[in-house]
């Protein structure tokens, strides 16, 4: 496992900074390169291969990518969600159709975001997904993932405990990505596996 920052208690927001500036050296060949790797070993996970609809995200920037999944999942015949940023920082949701399916939106001052162009399904459409793709920044060998600090995903994932919903949770990352440790807080849930562009690693939740 490669580690970035000293192995002590570094808080998340420090650990943010770290890992995106890492990211931001990648050049475009070096994302294109891992989003093809990124695709083929996720399509070749069960649950994945075995999904009737998947909630994923349009990657950004230097973001390991997720078009050519989304793209050979559809291609399979597979439903892709969508999410789409709403103003208290929960998700909608919309079905992705293809790159014309897709709009540039920028939420105030953050980062531009790719999201759903046509019908939105509600919040609630998560739970119909078999596979639920997370962004992040990293996992630890516990399974936990830092993502990004906006709390989008932590109230989709309690969304998700309310329905009794159990979907496969996947974050893709880049090998450096997987570290020893994050900090935790007590609404933090494991992800049951990492992608990244050298292999799979599963995890064992609750």
């Amino acid at each position: 496992m490669s580690h970035i920052g000293p192995i002590g208690q570094p808080d998340k927001r420090t650990l943010r900074r770290e890992f995106l500036a890492v990211r931001n050296r990648l050049t475009a060949d070096d994302v294109r390169e891992a989003a093809d790797s990124l695709a083929a070993r996720a399509l070749a996970m069960p649950e994945v291969a075995q999904a009737h609809a998947v909630a994923a995200y349009v990657s950004v920037g230097a973001e390991p990518g997720t078009l050519t999944l989304l793209d050979a999942l559809r291609a399979r015949g597979v439903r892709v969600l969508l999410p789409a940023l709403l103003p208290d920082n929960d998700l909608d949701w919309g079905e992705y159709a293809g790159e014309d399916s897709v709009a540039v939106v920028r939420h105030g001052g953050r980062m531009a975001l790719s999201e759903p162009a046509g019908r939105r399904l509600g919040p609630d459409a998560v739970t119909e997904a078999d596979v639920v793709l997370l962004p992040g920044l990293a996992v630890d060998g516990r399974g936990l993932r830092l993502g990004r600090g906006g709390g989008s995903y932590d109230r989709v994932l309690a969304r998700l405990d309310r329905a009794g919903a159990r979907p496969a949770l996947l974050v893709l990352l880049y090998d450096s990505e997987v570290v020893g440790h994050v900090p935790v807080e007590p609404h933090d849930r494991p992800v049951d596996a990492v992608v990244t562009p050298s292999g799979v690693r599963r995890f064992t939740r609750a």
